[in-house]
């Protein structure tokens, strides 16, 4: 019978929860935790140097530790009820967070544009330098030898001298001319491994390059299929479609946040025939939210306790709750539909829970009401009161929904 969020309405709540996350609230018990965790330290650094003190010292520096633990503390209270505030202030204005946005989702800001990593392998776009040509030496030099010392000798020591030298210079230039003679080729080698490395490298060139392709073409087909879904389903809304009504219901209701410690889960499922939609709201069940009414911290005990909302508290508080949950998707619901495709919304709110008599989950309405286009949009909800105003539609309101007292949906007048 019912529909959940499709692909794109839960996108769509992703990214609006990830929105969400830097609340007010959120900032305080940030700042709160900050306070905490700097008491924690100076209470830690007061018990070290109590540790370390001389005896004279250290009645002064326990004293400090326990004033600094017991500022710890208190921290942590102010902490807690920091947070606890917040929380509640979000549950008591669950209605109040959606009248100042509008709900109407533009369906081509959904689409997406390609983007492309850029290519992971530039090194193989660049050729390996090509080996130059090897240079050619000088060629050896024959030198004179000095002429010898000495009075005995000197002719046939300059005889010797002078062959010894015309040998030297013989064996230096038969090996140059080997070198010489060699260099083509060492350049012939050079050229051929520079030739297999430039293969090498250009068939690697063309297998990253044809991964890099097909990895592009399968990133621009899902953006194609993506952004087809989207003129697909302003097609279908054109028509009044019914997936096409229940996937942009989807994404409207995604994108309505609620508190993270009162989520909400919306099912929907939309009859053409009668322009009528049947939606289902499941909330957290009365023991999945909380009762603290505050936290303390008691000296003598050195505990921080918990003081209890009366059970006549708790349960307006989730009443409200309720009734809040019904006017606001019906509200979002009817705002987002521009085209007026939807004159009817028959809901449903109530927990998915175990049932008292059976102790089976089911779920349990707590709020049912149909509420017609026309009449729905003449409210100014800036300034009702949710429990007059499903009085006034009509609706079946449990008289007692922390205790899961159902209602017959059955019974709903449609105003």
């Amino acid at each position: 019978m019912a529909r959940r969020r499709g692909f794109l309405a839960e996108i769509q709540h992703q990214q609006r929860l990830a929105q969400q996350r830097e609340s007010a609230a959120q900032r305080a018990a940030a700042a709160a935790q900050v306070r905490v965790e700097r008491a924690r330290a100076a209470a830690a650094r007061a018990a070290a140097a109590a540790e370390r003190a001389s005896e004279a010292e250290r009645k002064r520096l326990a004293k400090e530790a326990l004033a600094a633990h017991v500022e710890a503390m208190q921290a942590e209270v102010e902490r807690l009820n920091a947070g606890l505030a917040g929380e509640y202030a979000q549950i008591d204005g669950i209605l109040a967070a959606t009248l100042e946005s509008d709900d109407w989702v533009d369906l081509q800001l959904l689409k997406r544009s390609v983007q492309h990593p850029p290519f992971p392998h530039p090194e193989l776009e660049r050729p390996n330098p090509a080996p130059g040509p090897i240079e050619v030496p000088p060629a050896p030099i024959r030198r004179e030898p000095q002429p010898p010392s000495g009075l005995f000798g000197r002719k046939k020591k300059l005889e010797t001298a002078k062959q010894q030298a015309q040998a030297e210079y013989q064996q230096a230039m038969q090996d140059w001319m080997a070198y010489r003679d060699s260099i083509p080729a060492q350049e012939a080698a050079l050229k051929a491994t520079h030739a297999a490395f430039e293969q090498k490298r250009l068939k690697q060139l063309k297998a990253e390059t044809s991964r890099y392709e097909a990895d592009c073409r399968e990133r621009e087909n899902e953006v194609a299929e993506h952004n087809a879904s989207i003129d697909d389903l302003e097609a279908g809304l054109g028509y009044g479609a019914a997936d096409a009504v229940e996937e942009y219901v989807g994404i409207v209701l995604a994108n309505s946040l609620y508190p993270d410690h009162f989520p909400v889960q919306h099912e929907a499922q939309f009859d053409p025939a009668t322009a009528e939609l049947m939606l289902t709201v499941a909330v957290p069940a009365p023991n999945r939210v909380r009762t603290v009414k505050a936290y303390r911290y008691v000296k003598a005990s050195d505990e921080i306790t918990e003081a209890q909302l009366s059970k006549t508290e708790a349960g307006n508080r989730y009443a409200s709750a309720l009734h809040q949950v019904a006017i606001r998707s019906l509200h979002e619901i009817f705002e987002s539909d521009r085209q007026g495709i939807i004159q009817a919304i028959s809901l449903q709110v109530g927990p998915q829970t175990k049932d008292p008599a059976t102790g089976r989950s089911t779920f349990i309405p707590l709020v049912a009401v149909t509420s017609p286009r026309e009449t729905f949009l003449e409210f100014d909800l800036s300034g009702v009161v949710p429990s007059a105003t499903l009085q006034h539609l009509g609706a079946a309101v449990s008289k007692s929904p922390a205790t899961l007292v159902a209602v017959d949906p059955a019974g709903v007048r449609r105003s």
